[in-house]
């Protein structure tokens, strides 16, 4: 199978290799496509579910070699991916996956993995301020639609572009577009909720 044409990620002419012969029906070429993306999976599915993100990965890899004679090259592999991987979790979420209740303490450990390493000349109580923004932000984010947090997610964290986000979830740019901006819209609603019961709070 030629992909020739395809926009495969980077500097990839030996993940394209890797990519090619997986296609074919390589295991032991698709082992080696796992070890380059594996890492930044982690991340994603830490960002979705600290508590269950390694068996996210596993069950993200496993539809991956189902199902990679289907990748076209339209978008990023690394985003085709991590599409797989937001199935997977809704799928996870629909039949209730049990977690462990140490599991709800680990925010800190998705903080650690999605925050790069603070500038050494930042002030503690910046650092801290960041910190606390971003895991807002993130349970904001969990608080919305299973659709439109996979836009947020693909946008965002994976940033990719709006077309390859649209052949990812196979849909059109228009509806990336609209699930975008209503995810955005609630978000917004969600902070302008706290900031008014945070200053209600002051009085």
């Amino acid at each position: 199978m030629s992909l020739s044409s395809t926009r495969a990620e980077a500097g990839s002419g030996d993940s394209l290799a890797l990519l090619q012969r997986a296609q074919d029906g390589d295991a032991e070429s698709f082992g080696e496509l796992c070890r380059l993306y594996e890492g930044r999976l982690l991340r994603q599915a830490t960002l979705l579910n600290p508590g269950c993100a390694e068996d996210l990965v596993q069950e993200c890899l496993f539809g991956a070699w189902k199902y990679i004679r289907n990748y076209r090259g339209r978008c990023q592999f690394f985003t085709w991916l991590c599409a797989i991987m937001l199935n997977q979790h809704r799928n996870m979420i629909r039949k209730r996956w049990p977690i462990a209740f140490s599991n709800l303490f680990k925010w800190k450990k998705a903080e650690k993995l999605v925050v790069e390493i603070p500038d050494p000349g930042r002030h503690p109580d910046q650092i801290a301020e960041v910190s606390e923004r971003i895991l807002y932000v993130q349970k904001c984010i969990h608080r919305l639609s299973p659709k439109h947090r996979e836009v947020i997610h693909l946008r965002f964290y994976v940033d990719d572009s709006l077309e390859g986000i649209a052949n990812a979830l196979g849909c059109s740019i228009g509806t990336v577009k609209s699930r975008l901006f209503n995810a955005l819209g609630n978000l917004r609603e969600m902070t302008a909720e706290t900031a008014a019961q945070s200053r209600s709070a002051e009085l």
